[in-house]
């Protein structure tokens, strides 16, 4: 590592621009003689103030009076870094904050790196790597469930099932390690029957943690809801009256929407990431034939579409046709226009493929198509809340249950093969140990914590 122990860093923790309150925060072993070198306030200096209080005063640079400001003083172990730090309250605004922030750096320390407290954090032992993934999954957060999602994995959830994973493959690795020194013969049958129980329980539990990836991924990401259909559909209205206001342009002309428009609204704690669309039909027009281009290439890559039928007008072999081609993959058929439509029956020959009729101006059947897009994405529209692996957890996870795998192969020969199995175990050891940053490396903290802010 860097001088990451012996140095002081600081960095301007809110955000920028207008505030109530703007907060430098300041963290290494020269914290609290910076703070004396910069602060003027009644009795002792801070250096000499008990941990965990704060002092009203004045930051003084080389300029005169910074601000004046609420000191808070904290000492190792105690702080967020286990370093003594400080943080200094100052009035919201650019040029105040800049102010206090330039006396620091004068006093001795120098700008922080972007996520480089939370990493000192890590580093100190405070948090293992899954609960830093966590603060930066908690700052990106853009609904309720997937900051609670985020404060259980800052909690230490998720930490707990890799450390049983971990655990429980050590105790393996020993167990068989302790038999190399035993001839085939020697080692009881149950010995290795047992051992192969306790790797099918292992897998068992691997394939548990993995199958939160698909919520946890939306929760982070958002889902990509495609709507799609024929011009004059009502994609246009559909979108404005899932989203309560008039975002995209809808007039009677076809061929109005020529590239896709994509907002965010949340369902059911569930970030939605809905996209209006070229309307799909035959045209000679070279826009609109690029929009139509855009609207198939973005529907292959969407987590669920949204056909959209015009009730409106007879059935037609076209919508049929589309609606076949689209069944194997999340689909929700939806007519629309539900208010002029006499017959309220509409068929499709796709096998299990249910229809929702709908009228959007009246918003009649949106808050049904709202329930039915939670389902179609295979997330609980219940209150419970767990932990979810992200995409990095996934790969090393897969890494490690593939090692797992093998070694249970290994086990499973004719004639066994402990000293293999072993090897394997141990490299999912590595892999497992990876996750939460028993093992690591500068590339993998540098890619984890160039993610965060300056100032986290």
């Amino acid at each position: 590592m860097n001088d990451v122990y012996t140095d002081t860093i600081a960095a301007l923790a809110t955000a920028p621009g207008e505030g109530a309150i703007a907060v430098v925060r300041v963290s290494g072993p020269e914290s609290l003689v910076i703070a004396d070198r910069i602060f003027k306030g009644k009795g002792a200096p801070p250096s000499r103030q008990p941990a965990n209080s704060f002092k009203h005063g004045f930051v003084s640079g080389a300029g005169g009076v910074a601000d004046e400001v609420i000191l808070l003083l904290y000492h190792a172990p105690h702080s967020y870094t286990r370093e003594n730090a400080i943080e200094i309250q100052g009035h919201g605004g650019s040029a105040a904050a800049q102010r206090i922030l330039r006396a620091v750096l004068d006093a001795g320390a120098r700008l922080a790196e972007p996520g480089e407290f939370t990493k000192r954090a890590f580093l100190n032992g405070r948090i293992d790597l899954l609960q830093a993934e966590a603060v930066i999954d908690l700052i990106r957060a853009r609904t309720d469930r997937a900051a609670q999602s985020a404060l259980e994995q800052l909690s230490g959830t998720l930490s707990l099932s890799f450390r049983h994973l971990y655990d429980a493959t050590l105790a393996l690795a020993a167990d068989l390690e302790t038999t190399l020194d035993f001839s085939e013969d020697e080692l009881p049958e149950s010995f290795t029957k047992d051992v192969e129980a306790k790797l099918n329980q292992l897998e068992t539990e691997f394939k548990a943690l993995l199958s939160s990836w698909h919520e946890g991924h939306l929760l982070r990401e958002g889902a990509l809801v495609v709507i799609a259909g024929k011009p004059n559909a009502g994609k246009s209205t559909l979108l404005n009256a899932l989203l309560g206001r008039e975002r995209a342009i809808v007039t009677p002309i076809a061929g109005t929407t020529r590239d896709t428009i994509e907002e965010q609204l949340v369902i059911n704690g569930l970030l939605v990431r809905i996209t209006d669309t070229a309307g799909l039909r035959e045209s000679s027009c070279e826009i609109e034939t690029e929009g139509i281009r855009r609207t198939r290439y973005i529907i292959a890559n969407s987590g669920l579409v949204i056909y959209l039928i015009d009730g409106s007008k007879p059935q037609d072999d076209y919508d049929s046709a589309q609606i076949m081609a689209l069944h194997r993959n999340p689909l929700i058929t939806v007519v629309s226009k539900s208010d002029l439509i006499k017959e309220k029956t509409y068929s499709t020959n796709a096998p299990d493929q249910s229809v929702l009729l709908i009228s959007a101006l009246k918003d009649d059947g949106i808050a049904e198509l709202k329930t039915q897009i939670i389902t179609k994405l295979g997330i609980p529209q219940g209150t419970q809340h767990q932990t979810t692996i992200s995409e990095r957890h996934r790969r090393l996870l897969i890494s490690a249950h593939k090692d797992i795998r093998e070694a249970s192969l290994l086990l499973a020969r004719a004639v066994p093969e402990p000293t293999l199995a072993a090897s394997r175990l141990r490299m999912a050891l590595e892999t497992l140990g990876e996750a939460t940053g028993r093992t690591y490396h500068d590339e993998l903290l540098n890619n984890i914590f160039s993610r965060f802010c300056i100032g986290k």
